[in-house]
This record gives structure tokens, C-alpha cells and sequence, in this order.
């Protein structure tokens, strides 16, 4: 692994272990709780990659650097607790969309540079941004960004996209990671600042059309499905 893919890596790990940090605060865990949430926010995506992927021992097996550095990310939360705790709201989404970033280009980086095809690896891009994150979220009681409207794998997915058709061309490394990055900041922090999102598909009843009189018709309420987009909040 070239160095830089490996400082990208650990600055991965920081930005995610800080948001499972900031989470775990808010969800008033101890010290414990706050560290399983920096582990598996950290390093939860790369894992599930490995592992599908066939690579024993897992990365983090093979350097246990990035246990120290989840460690001393906890360490440092702890010694600056009161400003951890008053960090804004705005702050978690942007540092995850950066932790998305960067693990999204690398792990389609890791897929390809193994011999998997394009698909394999935008898909590990994808599950290398979103699970550590997925299981952080469901640990603490809430519902994963990727399971809701949120513009997040979307990102990802194009983050991975624009990589593979970089790689495939043989575009220099910088410029290849580069343009991943971009793709998939982009779009999440623009989903962020103007409260983008999917619109989601729901049941909906219908009531009967009223009749001339003012009455409604002797009809039974319709059942349909309808596209339901996110009503934006004023700032």
C-alpha cells in the first residue's frame, strides 16, 4: 500500500472514530461504549471488505496501528469531553461525509488492486463507506443515514463509480483518488447543505371524491402507492 492510501486510511479511521465518539456522547454511553463506537465506525467497513473479499487476516490484524489510533482518538475525546459535547450538530454529518469519502476510494482501490472487476469493486467502495457506519448507527438506537432518504450510499456509489472509470483508464493514483473524493463530498455535502434526499415510496389512502351535494360517495378508501419527497426545512 502506497503511503498515500495508507494516511488516507488512518485519516479515515480518525474522522469516522471521531463521529462514533460524538454519537456515543450524545447517546450518554461511558467510556466503553464511546470506544466500540470509534472501533466499529472505524474500522467496522473495512473489515466486512476484507472479509467478503477473502484477505486474512484483516488489515487491522496485519497492522495493529489502527487499533492505537481508535485508542488515542478516544483518549484525546475523554481529555477534551466538554468540547466534544458541545460540538454542533452540523459537525457529525460533515466529518462522516469525509470518512465516506475516503473509505469509499479505498476500498474500491483495495478491490481492484486484488484483480475483482469494476462492479465487485465499486460495491466494496460502497460497503467500505456505509457499514462501519451502519453498524455504529444500530448499536446506537438509530436508524443507519443509508436505510433513510438520506443522499449517502448514492455517494458512494458515484465516489466508487468515478474511481473504477479512472482506474480503467490508467489515470495517475492522486488524480484517480482525487476525483473519487470529489464525486462523492460533493454530493453528500450538497445533500447536506440544501436537505437533499430520495424521494421514498409509501402506502397512501385515498378518500372517495365528494359528490355534487357535498357528500362523500358510498366508496371504499383506495389504497395506493405514492412518491413522497422530504419537505425541506427553512433556515
Amino acid at each position: 500500500m502506497s503511503g498515500l492510501v495508507y494516511w488516507l486510511d488512518m485519516a479515515g479511521v480518525i474522522v469516522f472514530a471521531l463521529s462514533g465518539v460524538v454519537l456515543a456522547c450524545r447517546k450518554r454511553m461511558d467510556p466503553v461504549g464511546m470506544l466500540v463506537l470509534a472501533a466499529v465506525t472505524g474500522i467496522g467497513g473495512g473489515t466486512l471488505r476484507d472479509l467478503v473479499l477473502g484477505v486474512r487476516p484483516v488489515f487491522w490484524v496485519n497492522d495493529p496501528t489502527y487499533l492505537w489510533v481508535i485508542f488515542a482518538t478516544v483518549a484525546l475525546a475523554l481529555t477534551g469531553f466538554h468540547y466534544i459535547h458541545r460540538l454542533s450538530r452540523g459537525f457529525m454529518p460533515v466529518a462522516d461525509a469525509f470518512g465516506l469519502a475516503i473509505f469509499t476510494a479505498l476500498g474500491t482501490h483495495k478491490a481492484l488492486e486484488l484483480g475483482y472487476a469494476g462492479s465487485v469493486a465499486t460495491l466494496m467502495g460502497m460497503m467500505t463507506g456505509v457499514a462501519g457506519g451502519m453498524i455504529r448507527d444500530v448499536l446506537a438506537q438509530r436508524v443507519p443515514m443509508v436505510l433513510r432518504e438520506e443522499i449517502y450510499a448514492t455517494a458512494a456509489f458515484a465516489g466508487g463509480v468515478v474511481y473504477v472509470l479512472l482506474y480503467a483508464i490508467g489515470a495517475p493514483l492522486v488524480l484517480t483518488i482525487g476525483a473519487s473524493l470529489a464525486a462523492t463530498l460533493s454530493l453528500r455535502l450538497a445533500a447536506i447543505y440544501w436537505q437533499l434526499s430520495l424521494p421514498v415510496f409509501a402506502w397512501v389512502r385515498i378518500r372517495p371524491k365528494p359528490v355534487d351535494d357535498g357528500k362523500e360517495a358510498v366508496q371504499k378508501a383506495k389504497e395506493r402507492v405514492r412518491m413522497i419527497r422530504r419537505a425541506r426545512k427553512r433556515r
